[in-house]
């Protein structure tokens, strides 16, 4: 038997962070991803519920919140329980195995933060660096790699 999923979407809420009873994380969050459109269809998606465990589920609270877009990686699982009413409710969800950030929160946060942080450019203020500085800058930027003729693939 196989039982394999793969998706990529958004969230739509932050995720829930619980503790079980013997300490163990668990985070819930629900996936959105859009359908292929058709001609003159409206947009539509599908939700897919997801619950991650221990210190997956720990760093997803951490790291992502609502609009996040992540990958995960698990197994489909349906189960049921009874409500406070009494009634029988089935679940079908994503129990992942990875996740994968793709965009999240604090990624976000810091673009927002640099994005404040730059001042308005005046093109009366730039100066053009000497020969000297951009050697330097040049040198700090970019690290030495040592490739060796082996590493070469042709």
């Amino acid at each position: 038997m196989i039982n394999r999923v793969v998706l990529v979407g958004r969230m739509t809420r932050d995720p829930e962070l619980r503790r079980t009873q013997n300490g163990s994380a668990v985070a819930s969050f629900t996936l959105a991803m859009n359908r292929p459109k058709r001609n003159d269809e409206e947009q539509q998606a599908d939700y897919i519920s997801c619950v991650v465990w221990n210190k997956v589920a720990e760093n997803v609270d951490k790291y992502c919140s609502k609009g996040s877009l992540v990958g995960v990686e698990g197994r489909l699982r349906s189960r049921s329980y009874d409500n406070a009413q009494g009634q029988r409710v089935y679940v079908t969800e994503v129990v992942c195995d990875s996740v994968q950030f793709l965009e999240t929160k604090s990624k976000d946060k810091y673009e927002e933060q640099q994005y404040h942080s730059q001042s308005t450019y005046n093109p009366n203020q730039y100066q053009q660096p000497t020969q000297n500085q951009q050697q330097d800058s040049f040198m700090n930027e970019n690290p030495s790699f040592n490739i060796m003729e082996d590493d070469i693939q042709f």
